[in-house]
């Protein structure tokens, strides 16, 4: 992206103030990634002032996305559904080939929008986070808090002592270098075998590409872990659930960042798992 000209202090730049794009995200309106986009293609404005990257933002100012008001300042109760997602499911909000996607079955909230945690390729199934508090869902995501995740795998063929050891210490891929922090047999037969494998960023495609490497096949990938959040055995494909708010207050506590509560504490979505859905998980550093 080439940077803009150097613009004149006005009403819109703001020598005090938080990041434009922290500011959105606290008000649930998407990650701080999406809504660096949205200021580079002039979709925010503060002030009446087309706002430009690096912009700071007070709760006094006003602030447009596509010509609506937004209210600042005014945190939503922190929310996190888990989705077990099906096979032939998309992760972007619209898709111009007009496959189904993740959110057209999610609920609606009444401010803001539900972000990703992340994404799984289209037939990959299993745990997916979303939340509607930006700022949780960008530290999730981000390599350096230090969460992993969890995947089985299903490959053909078992894998000898040799080739596990690769897979863990390392394999250079189309110019990245990929590795399992962990992997572990499960199960098999014949020419299908399961794996649980972990990985501490999950960029595209990893899981597939490291097998791939090795001339081995994934016919099937389910996500099973996200840091402590885990897949619960009566989440059916397809179907999502509410954590439970001691979940939410935990993860918030291990990310260090504030826990927002609902004003009624009795309002909650339709649908809360039923259990928790948290393991035992080391304190990040």
């Amino acid at each position: 992206m080439t940077p803009g000209k150097p613009r004149s202090p006005g009403r819109s730049a703001n020598p005090a103030g938080e990041k434009l794009q922290k500011v959105l995200a606290d008000a649930g309106l998407g990650s701080r990634r999406e809504i660096e986009q949205w200021i580079a293609n002039g979709r925010v404005v503060v002030n009446g002032e087309v706002a430009h990257l690096g912009q700071r933002a007070q709760l006094k100012d006003e602030v447009r996305v596509d010509d609506r008001k937004i209210s600042l300042g005014k945190r939503t109760p922190t929310q996190i559904l888990i989705l077990n997602k099906s096979a032939g499911t998309v992760c972007a909000r619209r898709d111009p080939e007009g496959r189904p996607t993740i959110f057209e079955e999610l609920p609606k909230l009444k401010q803001g929008r539900w972000i990703s945690v992340g994404r799984l390729d289209i037939q990959t199934t299993g745990l997916l986070l979303l939340s509607n508090d930006g700022a949780l869902a960008n530290k999730m995501m981000h390599p350096s808090t230090g969460l992993d995740r969890e995947y089985a795998a299903r490959i053909d063929g078992r894998l000898d002592d040799a080739e596990i050891d690769l897979l863990t210490s390392g394999v250079e891929v189309e110019g990245e270098f990929l590795r399992f922090s962990d992997i572990q047999y499960y199960d098999g037969g014949g020419r299908n075998h399961w794996y649980h494998v972990v990985l501490m960023e999950g960029k595209n495609r990893e899981v597939r590409r490291l097998f791939e490497a090795l001339g081995r096949t994934v016919s099937r990938l389910k996500r099973v872990r996200y840091g402590p959040v885990i897949l619960p055995s009566w989440l059916r494909l397809g179907q999502w659930a509410s954590l439970q708010t001691q979940d939410i207050k935990q993860i918030s506590k291990l990310l260090r960042l504030p826990y927002s509560a609902p004003a009624n504490p009795r309002q909650r979505l339709s649908r809360t798992a039923k259990t928790s859905c948290l393991l035992p998980y080391p304190d990040l550093e």
